[in-house]
């Protein structure tokens, strides 16, 4: 008789269970899947560019185009003022170009920056596509030409103030989900990017 009580017991307490979690699954939906970065900053909604009269952008490359140039602000205004740790190792050959070529070529840097942010946080839109050089080939100077010296952890971090202060200036606040979002991913890129 222990015997079957002990049975009747165990059956009991399996099939309580067995209802009890069938019942909280009909209670709790799936958790909803985050909606992208680049959804967050604006998405494929089209907007006026503000650059150039007449034409239409998505504002979440609107919103990465104008976080990247703040960027690229930043970064230049440090080395124009000799500002300690500032990137100029790195930047020297772009910035040592004179006149328009310079003004191209930065440009040109901050379209890739744009197609590369923008297409890795979920652009998906033809506009939206990265087709530069791997991160590591991009930040190897004996790849790229463009790049003055490696990225040390600390020069890398340097980086990472720079945009977070640019996202700051646009909108984008420091105690934000978003914002901790972007600085993952741009974490998620300091191991190919860091050579020395």
């Amino acid at each position: 008789m222990k015997n079957f009580s002990k049975i009747t017991l165990s059956v009991l307490i399996v099939a309580s269970a067995t209802f009890t979690s069938c019942n909280n699954d009909d209670e709790d939906p799936a958790p909803m899947a985050k909606e992208s970065i680049y959804n967050r900053l604006g998405g494929s909604a089209m907007v006026a560019d503000p650059d150039n009269s007449g034409q239409m952008i998505e504002k979440g490359r609107l919103s990465f185009r104008k976080v990247v140039n703040s960027a690229i602000g930043l970064i230049v205004a440090d080395v124009q003022s000799n500002a300690a740790g500032n990137l100029q190792a790195h930047f020297a050959p772009l910035l040592a170009e004179t006149g328009s070529t310079q003004t191209t070529n930065i440009a040109k840097l901050s379209d890739n920056l744009t197609d590369f942010f923008s297409f890795n946080t979920g652009g998906t839109n033809a506009v939206n596509t990265y087709s530069g050089l791997s991160m590591v080939a991009a930040h190897d100077p004996a790849i790229n030409k463009r790049m003055g010296t490696k990225s040390s952890s600390a020069d890398y971090t340097k980086f990472e103030g720079y945009v977070g202060a640019a996202a700051n200036a646009n909108g984008v606040a420091s105690n934000t989900e978003l914002y901790t979002d972007i600085v993952a991913v741009l974490e998620s890129l300091r191991t190919p990017i860091v050579q020395k």
